[in-house]
């Protein structure tokens, strides 16, 4: 065979002839110093840290013993089922589920809403026979249930929330209610505000019409019980309800589990039966699956089980004390802040906060005041403090996101006195303002339609892209553009600027 002349003469290679491990191990560490931190109270979102010594460890050990077993199948690793069944379990005997209830561990909270949302279609199909299902939620509900409505071609019918308290309207939610809903939303807490849902009207309107109910408490799950067991007040949003049907809890939040561990619950085994997918019509092996994933690895299950079994029922009562500590001493403190308004009365270790203008005698009690609460967040981040920046929607006022843990009880103090100072040098700073022509040119432009050259262009206006050198120093300006567009074209804006980080690089 002749050689082919066109040919490189230099062989392609994906990956190094190989590296040292300590040299690896190394450069991993150096990549995480530029991350948010995930430990220390820090960091007001993403991360649930309770502030125990050994636990990570533990995690790390669990996850490592179990890493190479295969999730898949626990006919050949029985283990499996006897984990899952601990922790399905554990989460069914919190949340005051009936004899007969199940349910299934997985990867995180929108996996968990996504089998729960397809449960109550093809619920709704096979006994009903409806075949354009409705998904009713209010305007807070978390936007994994709209994920799962465009996955699996449910119509969101989105019902405002009450404006002052930020809860579903438990009245508009039964009105929109229909012969084609298959499922109906409520939120233990929102994750926007933290506030509570009033789960058992909402569940009996839904039990009334004969539809399904599912109770996001991904966040609340596994704190409401122990802040109840801690002797706080936490109105009922469980099975304990007869409506409510589904429940979805994060044992990677408040259960302080690694990242990838959530179950969903199911008020009977019929109901989760209509979760599964299986698949006998090819020549390979029998494939049933409980959830999205098929082949997982055993290790999120593991260091999840023994996590729980190592912090046990006193030490998550302990613990969600804590965090109703820091909230307590958080919100006492905000309130005596000058020109802070807190969003509603938050019930569940989350607290959203805006800023206002500061009063005049024609506003005596101020507006939000968009580009000061985007100063203020950057302001806070310059000295090592991260508050998550909400945009405002449908009337409810943008704001500074803080989940609270353990970990943060220690901090609230802290930053309590960074805020005021960070407040003071935000006011300090020009407006953050958009060009006219850049709002008249949005109002214009179809998200459907746009050229990449036409995104490109927007993007590079807010320093975001291709040629820019990652993020910018401050978000402000971005975040505050973002807020002054349509809906539609913010979020293919935002899907360009992930595909622009995720992208492949030439040399």
């Amino acid at each position: 065979m002749q050689p082919d002349p066109t040919a490189s003469t230099e062989e392609a290679h994906a990956l190094p002839a190989g590296r040292p491990a300590a040299e690896i191990l190394t450069e991993l560490k150096a990549l995480r110093t530029a991350d948010a931190p995930t430990r220390g109270g820090r960091t007001f979102a993403y991360v649930y840290d309770a502030g125990r010594e050994g636990l990570d460890e533990l995690a790390a050990e669990a996850y490592a013993a179990y890493a190479t077993v295969n999730g898949l199948d626990p006919t050949v690793f029985p283990s499996v089922a006897r984990l899952e069944n601990d922790l399905v379990g554990a989460a069914a005997a919190l949340l005051g589920a009936p004899p007969g209830a199940q349910g299934t561990f997985t990867s995180g909270g929108t996996e968990s809403i996504l089998l729960a949302v397809k449960t109550a279609r093809d619920h709704a199909r096979s006994t009903r026979g409806v075949t354009d299902p409705q998904l009713v939620l209010p305007s807070t509900a978390h936007a994994a249930f709209h994920k799962a409505a465009a996955y699996l071609g449910l119509e969101p019918v989105v019902v405002p929330v009450d404006p002052v308290t930020y809860k579903a309207n438990p009245t508009a939610m039964a009105a929109a209610i229909t012969p084609r809903t298959a499922l109906v939303v409520a939120s233990a807490p929102s994750y926007a505000h933290g506030v509570i849902d009033p789960v058992a009207r909402i569940a009996e309107a839904a039990a009334e019409h004969g539809v399904l109910c599912h109770v996001d408490a991904c966040i609340g799950g596994w704190l409401l019980p122990y802040l109840r067991r801690s002797g706080r007040t936490v109105e009922p949003f469980d099975f304990s309800l007869p409506g409510v049907t589904s429940i979805s809890v994060d044992l990677h939040k408040y259960g302080y589990a690694d990242k990838g561990a959530s179950v969903v619950l199911y008020r009977n085994a019929e109901l989760r039966r209509h979760q599964y997918f299986a698949h006998a019509g090819w020549p390979g092996y029998p494939v049933v699956n409980p959830t999205v994933q098929g082949t997982k690895s055993a290790g999120l299950l593991a260091q999840a089980w023994a996590v729980l079994q190592h912090i046990g029922e006193d030490g998550y009562t302990s613990l969600a004390a804590r965090v109703a500590e820091a909230s307590d001493h958080l919100l006492e403190g905000l309130r005596t802040t000058p020109d802070i308004h807190i969003l509603g009365e938050p019930e569940a270790g989350l607290v959203a906060f805006t800023v206002l203008t500061s009063a005049t005698p024609d506003r005596p009690s101020g507006t939000p005041d968009l580009s000061l609460l985007l100063h203020l967040a950057d302001e806070m981040r310059v000295r090592g403090w991260y508050l998550q920046p909400q945009l405002s929607f449908d009337g409810l006022p943008p704001n500074l996101h803080l989940t609270l843990t353990p970990a943060t009880v220690d901090r609230v103090e802290a930053l309590l006195t960074d805020l005021p100072e960070a407040l003071t040098a935000a006011r300090t700073l020009p407006p953050v303002t958009v060009a006219p022509a850049l709002t008249d040119l949005a109002a214009t432009l179809d998200p459907d339609t746009l050229t990449p050259e036409d995104v490109a262009g927007i993007l590079a206006f807010a320093g975001l892209g291709e040629g820019s050198d990652g993020l910018p120093e401050r978000m402000a300006p971005v975040l505050f553009l973002l807020d002054t567009l349509p809906g539609r074209l913010k979020e293919r804006l935002l899907t360009e600027f992930v595909g622009s980080v995720f992208r492949l690089r030439t040399p």
